[in-house]
């Protein structure tokens, strides 16, 4: 992929930036896609595009012509999407729906499309938990859609919960700012965890990053491919690993202590990508500093 050119898509994101500064450091030629000129990125070329205007994506398609596009543009809050639905749906599934169309023009392109493991089993059931969920499943159904219809070199990548150093708006960033709050003496309410037992897949959003870039690849047309660091931990467990690094004693509310959900790993899911020879290698307690020492060090 060395001296190819890659365009993402929500380059100013918490993923986007991380996927910015790798593809760079690769040697590829990174096409920074942004809705404003004023937002920053890690490193690239930044591309004002607003991917909710379909004229835009297509002009800035057919400009840049790039060897691989990954998708990473959209709306992630499912507390969110029940008070925006249909900008979740425009946000989510129209973006999809014209870069996908625009990248016709470049039938050689690879692309991968960041999906979430929150969608939904359409052949089980036509009830969405969420709005959120219909938008992502949705998006799985433009990608296979595309790739059956026009042939085109299309994936779709399911990441579980990515942490890391960055603006992530996820449970990790959440609890290290409260952690900073407290260290500073800021007045605050103590930190509200739904349940001490929920456990959940954490994988440091640069261990994704390199996922996809092996997607983009070796990957095959038509396929999704699960991230995951294959070790569930409980959301105890998580505020507890903060809790060691504080220096100050993190006031919690737990809402439902014992309650809990355990979602079973598929092995199979870690032998997709092992076969690519991926794995996670950025332990967890190391993200957890690195998340700290962002907040402490704005």
């Amino acid at each position: 992929m060395k001296g190819s050119s890659i365009l993402i898509t929500g380059a100013g994101g918490f993923t986007g930036r991380h996927a910015c500064t790798y593809f760079s450091e690769m040697g590829m030629r990174v096409y920074a896609a942004v809705r404003h000129a004023d937002t920053p990125v890690a490193s690239g070329e930044g591309v004002v595009c607003d991917m909710l205007h379909k004229e835009q994506i297509y002009m800035m398609v057919r400009q840049l012509q790039p060897d691989y596009v990954l998708h990473l543009a959209g709306r992630n809050s499912v507390p969110e999407s029940w008070q925006e639905p249909v900008t979740y749906l425009e946000t989510n599934m129209m973006s999809t729906f014209y870069l996908l169309d625009a990248l016709r023009e470049v039938p050689k392109c690879r692309t991968l499309v960041v999906g979430s493991k929150l969608k939904f089993d359409i052949t089980v059931s036509t009830e969405p938990p969420h709005p959120y969920s219909l938008s992502k499943t949705m998006q799985q159904i433009a990608v296979s859609t595309w790739v059956h219809l026009f042939g085109q070199c299309m994936m779709l990548a399911e990441p579980c919960n990515l942490i890391g150093p960055g603006p992530s708006t996820g449970i990790c960033a959440l609890i290290a700012r409260k952690m900073v709050q407290v260290e500073r003496n800021v007045m605050t309410d103590p930190f509200r965890l739904s349940s001490l037992e929920e456990r959940r897949d954490f994988l440091d959003v640069r261990d994704a990053v390199k996922a996809y870039g092996v997607i983009l690849e070796r990957g095959q047309g038509g396929h999704t491919y699960p991230i995951e660091s294959g070790i569930l931990r409980s959301l105890g467990e998580v505020f507890q690993t903060f809790q060691h690094h504080a220096k100050k004693t993190i006031p919690v509310e737990v809402v439902n202590p014992s309650a809990g959900q355990h979602v079973p790993l598929d092995p199979g899911h870690a032998a997709m990508m092992h076969e690519f020879g991926w794995e996670a290698n950025i332990p967890f307690d190391q993200s957890i500093q690195d998340i700290i020492h962002y907040f402490r060090n704005p």
